[in-house]
C-alpha cells in the first residue's frame, strides 16, 4: 500500500514524495498507524528496516496537529547509541518536516561537541531532541533544561545501548522525564536484559516483530573465503582489483588496525580511510560525507558502523576480522544490499577462527562453501585442540577456598 493509505498532512505526503519515499517497508505499515493512534510500541527489526522513518513521520504528524504556544519547548526526546545515528535520525526529521508550515527545532547532542554550546541551543527552543544517552546525562546533569512537556520517548538500536551500560543510566533518565508520555522502542534483539528495562519504561506496548522480514539480508550474496591470516591484505587487494569492486566497507577488529591498513592501502594507490569511535567529530562527519560521495572508495572501520548507519550503494562488505556475535555479523552485512539493491559479503578465515565461523553459521541460519582463491589458498594445519588434565574428584578447590585466598569471604 502507499503513504497515502496512512492519511499522513500533505507537507509529509510532499516530502516523502521529494525524497523518493513511494511504498512503506513492511517496519513502517505496522508501526505507523499505531503510533499515530497514541501506543506504546516495543518493536524488533533489523537494521536498514526503515524505522527511523517509522517513528519520524508519525511524530512529525503528532506535532503538526497540535497549535504551536511561545518558545519551543522538548516535545520529543530520542536516544540512540551512536554520534552517527544521532546525526542521521536528527536530518530525518528535518528531511521530513521540510514543507510543514510549522517546522519543529531539532537539536541533536553527541559527545566530542562542546557541552555549552549544545544547551545553550537547547534553551533558545528546542522541539524534538536526538541523542547519546552519555551526552543526554551530561547536558541533563546541569539541571538546565525543561522537560515536563516531552510527549515521546524513543529509544532506537536499544539492544546496543544496552552494550554501552544504559540499564545504569536509565533510572536518571526516567525520573527526569513526564510519566505521562507515548514510548518507542526499537531493537534488533530483544535479551532478556532488554525485556527488563523494557518493563520499566512501559507496562503497555504492543510488540512488533518483523524478523522473519528482512529482505537486506536476501539480497546479499554471502561468500567466505579460507586464507592464511598473513595473506588476508594481499588477497583484499588482489579482490578490489580482479572483481572490482566498488564503495566497499571493510570491518576490522580495533582502531589501530583500522589506521595501519588504510594507510598501508593508500601507499597501493587505492582511496582508502579508517572510521573509529577516536576520530574527532568533524573527521567522522568528513569521512562518511566522503565515503558517501565516493571520495573514498575503501573504508576500513570498526563495528561502529555496523548499527544504524544509513550508507547507500556499499556494494561490497568485507569481514577481514571476524565479528564477536552472530548478531553482529547480521548488523555488519546489512551494510550493503540495501534500498532494493544487490550486495556482496565477503568473510576471511582461517585455521584459527574456523570454529567460530562455524557457530555464526548456525546461529544465523546459513550454510556457505568454503572458497580459495588461486595464489592466496590456506596452508598448514588446524591447531590440534590439547585436552588439560582431567579433573580429580575431591581435589579441586571449593568456592569456599577460592575466596579464602583473594581474602573474601561469603
Amino acid at each position: 500500500m502507499p503513504f497515502s493509505h496512512f492519511k499522513l498532512s500533505s507537507p509529509l505526503q510532499k516530502a516523502l514524495h521529494a525524497s523518493g519515499f513511494t511504498e512503506p517497508t513492511p517496519i513502517q505499515n505496522k508501526v505507523i498507524p499505531l503510533l499515530l493512534e497514541g501506543k506504546d510500541i516495543m518493536a524488533q527489526a533489523q537494521t536498514g528496516s526503515g524505522k527511523s522513518a517509522a517513528f519520524v513521520l508519525p511524530v512529525l504528524e503528532l506535532y503538526s496537529q497540535k497549535k504551536g504556544e511561545g518558545k519551543a519547548k522538548i516535545k520529543a526526546l530520542v536516544l540512540t547509541p551512536t554520534r552517527e545515528l544521532t546525526l542521521q535520525i536528527a536530518e530525518a526529521f528535518e528531511t521530513f518536516a521540510a514543507f510543514l508550515p510549522r517546522k519543529p527545532k531539532v537539536v541533536s547532542i553527541i559527545g566530542g561537541a562542546s557541552l555549552g554550546d549544545q544547551l545553550y541551543e537547547i534553551q533558545q527552543g528546542c522541539d524534538i531532541l536526538v541523542a547519546t544517552s552519555g551526552r543526554f546525562l551530561d547536558v541533563l546533569s546541569k539541571k538546565q533544561m525543561n522537560l515536563s512537556h516531552i510527549e515521546f520517548f524513543i529509544l532506537d538500536e536499544a539492544d546496543k545501548m544496552l552494550d554501552l551500560g544504559f540499564a545504569q543510566e536509565l533510572e536518571l533518565i526516567l525520573e527526569a522525564i513526564p510519566k505521562k508520555r507515548q514510548n518507542l522502542m526499537f531493537s534488533a534483539t530483544y535479551p532478556p536484559k532488554m525485556l527488563a528495562i523494557a518493563s520499566k519504561i512501559t507496562q503497555n506496548a504492543i510488540e512488533i516483530s518483523i524478523e522473519h522480514e528482512e529482505p537486506t539480508v536476501q539480497k546479499i550474496t554471502q561468500r567466505v573465503i579460507q586464507v592464511n591470516l598473513q595473506n588476508r591484505s594481499p588477497l583484499l587487494r588482489h579482490l578490489l582489483v580482479s572483481e572490482k569492486l566498488e564503495q566497499v566497507l571493510v570491518f576490522m577488529a580495533n582502531k589501530r588496525a583500522c589506521d595501519n591498513i588504510a594507510a598501508k592501502f593508500r601507499k597501493y594507490g587505492f582511496l582508502a580511510e579508517s572510521f573509529h569511535g577516536d576520530l574527532l567529530q568533524e573527521e567522522r562527519e568528513a569521512t562518511l560525507k566522503d565515503f558517501k560521495s565516493k571520495k573514498i572508495r575503501i573504508l576500513f572501520a570498526t563495528d561502529l558502523v555496523s548499527r544504524g548507519l544509513h550508507i547507500e550503494d556499499v556494494s561490497c562488505v568485507i569481514n577481514f576480522d571476524l565479528p564477536r556475535s552472530p548478531a553482529d555479523y547480521i548488523h555488519r552485512i546489512g551494510r550493503t544490499g540495501r534500498a532494493g539493491h544487490e550486495g556482496i559479503a565477503i568473510s576471511f578465515i582461517d585455521h584459527e577462527n574456523a570454529e567460530h565461523f562455524k557457530l555464526i553459521e548456525k546461529r544465523a541460519g546459513i550454510k556457505l562453501v568454503r572458497e580459495e582463491i588461486e595464489g592466496f589458498e590456506l596452508t598448514g594445519e588446524a591447531p590440534k585442540k590439547e585436552k588439560g588434565p582431567q579433573p580429580v574428584k575431591g581435589k579441586g578447590k571449593s568456592k569456599k577456598d577460592k575466596l579464602r585466598e583473594k581474602g573474601l569471604s561469603l
